[in-house]
């Protein structure tokens, strides 16, 4: 063989050599890029709302913290086909891998849950943030024993009574079919006279439009986002609970994380959660220009009567809960008294 000729076969294997050299690098590529984590977020309220808003602060944090290694889309306003109710078994199952949910839809997996939306006990923002600091640890031990991870809450602006007209006493609700969001409104408006009906979030403007409710416990950002003011055109503001969501992801999917990925999600979910914390201050404010912008009414002069019958049957209410929740409940409240010095 000529010097020339083994130049040209060494040159063939060479470049032979380079095809699965360059086949292995890849798949060596390709197979980084498919070990990055793609988790879906399920809110059923909408893209405006506080939380919806505040669903796109984390997802963008923990893609600037996991350095593009995780990507979370979110999906409002129930886009997955998913309600709040479904959501508790949706991120156990690993359906969806995380999930934004008002505590009150998930009072049937523990009463504990609906500590935040207990009436008239936490009346404002500091108070909210102060109850749920105490009540954090056991709201951990419910995501956990669900197979889950709790990564961060925040506060709904405080509910008030959308109605047709001013709710300026007992009576302006006897017999009024009014939505609500969890048993501990439907207990405290029955005790009054009123018709409560629990209904989901995404039922309540079909129901207002067909005359099946014709009011609705919620904040003033829920209904101002929903156009509430064409249906009830009176906000009545009773500051009845400031009302937490929580969003927690399946437990095996974040402890399949790294430690630097895990810290990279949990910073996120700080993130996201003082953002929420500190946007609810100044929201109700907004939110009550819009809705007079678009014609409505805010009530906040309230008759002292009123609140005083709505805060004796919240009382009962909050008698039930105690009985349910037992110790765990009693600590809970009697630590959030003492810091609160009621």
């Amino acid at each position: 063989m000529t010097s020339q000729s083994m130049i040209l076969v060494r040159h063939s294997w060479r470049k032979s050599l380079g095809l699965p050299i360059a086949s292995a690098l890849l798949l060596m590529s390709a197979g980084h890029l498919a070990a990055a984590e793609n988790w879906n977020l399920a809110n059923a309220y909408g893209a405006t709302s506080i939380h919806g808003e505040g669903n796109v602060v984390f997802a963008d944090a923990v893609a600037a913290n996991s350095k593009g290694e995780i990507k979370v889309t979110v999906h409002t306003g129930g886009a997955l086909g998913y309600k709040s109710a479904d959501h508790f078994d949706a991120v156990t199952d690993a359906a969806v891998e995380i999930a934004d949910t008002p505590g009150n839809f998930l009072g049937g997996i523990d009463p504990l849950m609906l500590l935040s939306s207990l009436p008239f006990l936490a009346n404002t923002v500091d108070e909210a943030h102060t109850l749920m600091d105490i009540a954090l640890p056991e709201y951990e031990k419910v995501f956990e024993a669900g197979g889950q991870k709790l990564l961060y809450a925040s506060p709904w602006p405080a509910s008030g009574i959308w109605a047709k007209t001013a709710i300026s006493s007992v009576d302006n609700l006897k017999g009024v079919k009014i939505r609500t969001f969890d048993p501990n409104g439907t207990k405290t408006l029955k005790a009054i006279g009123a018709s409560p009906i629990q209904l989901a979030w995404a039922d309540v403007v079909p129901q207002l439009a067909t005359g099946g409710i014709a009011a609705v416990l919620t904040s003033a950002e829920g209904g101002v986002g929903q156009k509430f003011v064409e249906h009830t055109p009176f906000f009545t503001e009773i500051n009845y609970a400031v009302p937490l969501n929580f969003v927690h992801m399946n437990k095996a999917a974040f402890d399949g994380l790294s430690d630097e990925m895990k810290d990279a999600v949990m910073k996120a979910a700080a993130t996201a959660s003082d953002r929420n914390w500190k946007e609810v201050v100044g929201r109700t404010q907004r939110n009550y220009g819009k809705l007079k912008d678009a014609g409505g009414t805010v009530v906040t002069d309230l008759n002292k009567a009123l609140l005083g019958d709505l805060g004796k049957a919240g009382q009962d209410v909050l008698d039930e809960w105690l009985e349910k929740t037992g110790e765990r409940g009693a600590k809970i409240i009697a630590q959030y008294r003492k810091a609160t010095g009621e």
